[in-house]
């Protein structure tokens, strides 16, 4: 996982959706985004050092770690029922992507739900 860019870097990144999970955001949480930094991310770190910034991500929250919990622990532990319960959506936006494209997917899935 921290080291996705070399898995990517035969691809351009115009040609990529990177779907991950993100802290910032509220567990459940569906999201479109182009561009942006890795925020804390290993992997996207990894992505933007060998591909740059400029592709398409479907974030999924997850929320922050509750006290006493250290974030690798949070990440590498069992998935949240919340979260799981939001993949199909995550699919359904990259779906949506694939045949819209990124701003009609951004207008159609950044909504408060």
């Amino acid at each position: 996982m921290n080291n996705t860019g070399y898995s990517v870097s035969d691809y351009r990144p115009e040609n990529l959706i990177v779907v991950h999970d993100d802290l910032d955001l509220e567990a459940g949480t569906v999201r479109v985004k182009v561009g942006g930094g890795a925020g804390g991310h290993n992997g996207l770190r990894s992505i933007i050092g060998t591909l740059g910034n400029d592709f398409v991500r479907v974030r999924i929250g997850i929320g922050r770690p509750p006290a006493g919990v250290t974030v690798t622990d949070y990440v590498l532990s069992r998935m949240d029922s919340v979260v799981e319960d939001t993949i199909p959506r995550a699919a359904d936006a990259v779906e949506f992507l694939v045949e819209h494209g990124p701003e009609a997917a951004m207008n159609r899935f950044n909504v408060r739900v």
